[in-house]
């Protein structure tokens, strides 16, 4: 960590909630069965000769893996045609974007008001802030 943790990258932030989502999604679980595994599909075009992305499973299927929003999948050729740019690049871009945008909503008054308490009791008992003299 830059600075014992001092440093926050905004950038890097979004890269790590990206890969906690796909982290997330896969813990959650894979259907591990003769349809998700293709069983048929493989015995009938082979495993190093046949084309298994225009099968009728791989099309019904591909939406059931993690959809990232920032990993970009394409080939080297239409990445490299849509400007070549690097997953921080797009995590800079998506931070500033957050920033920019997001309104978060507000807390209650009453948690407002209990989160401020807890902080002036902390403050009392460390001897610092406003009220330490």
């Amino acid at each position: 960590m830059l600075e014992s943790g001092v440093t926050l990258d905004f950038g890097q932030l979004v890269m790590d909630a990206e890969i906690a989502r796909m982290i997330k999604f896969a813990v959650g679980g894979i259907p591990v069965n003769d349809e998700t595994l293709a069983v048929e599909d493989i015995a009938q075009v082979g495993a190093r000769s046949g084309d298994f992305l225009s099968l009728d499973a791989t099309y019904k299927h591909m939406r059931e893996q993690s959809m990232p929003k920032l990993m970009d999948r394409r080939v080297r050729e239409d990445w490299a045609a849509t400007g070549a740019t690097s997953l921080y690049d797009r995590a800079v871009v998506e931070a500033r974007r957050i920033l920019e945008s997001h309104r978060p909503d507000q807390l209650p008054d009453d948690v407002q008001a209990e989160m401020t308490e807890i902080v002036a009791q902390a403050e009392r008992d460390l001897g610092v802030g406003r009220d330490a003299g």
